[in-house]
């Protein structure tokens, strides 16, 4: 299993609650369409630098490169990409 963590600094200029609803809401209903993917969540963070943390779990890390790419998940990211100025990743085994 391949867990991905990324989190997440929003614009400073947005509604950060809604945005975080607004990216849940596209994100987590790959859960069953994208091949592999297992487990994914959205959460807001309440301390640190970052304002929210994706968390998802793959079957293996063809999986994790595939769900990158997967039309579902790029069209998601669209609606990420409006909020985010930065983000920090990482994958690991388990």
């Amino acid at each position: 299993m391949v867990k991905h963590i990324v989190i997440y600094k929003l614009r400073e200029d947005c509604d950060k609650q809604a945005a975080v609803h607004e990216i849940a809401q596209a994100l987590e209903p790959l859960v069953g369409v994208v091949p592999g993917l297992q487990w994914l969540e959205v959460c807001p963070t309440y301390q640190g630098d970052a304002d929210y943390a994706l968390y998802s779990e793959f079957d293996s890390a063809e999986a994790l490169e595939g769900y990158q790419v997967h039309p579902k998940h790029v069209a998601a990211k669209e609606v990420v990409h409006k909020y985010v100025v930065s983000r920090m990743a990482a994958d690991y085994e388990y």
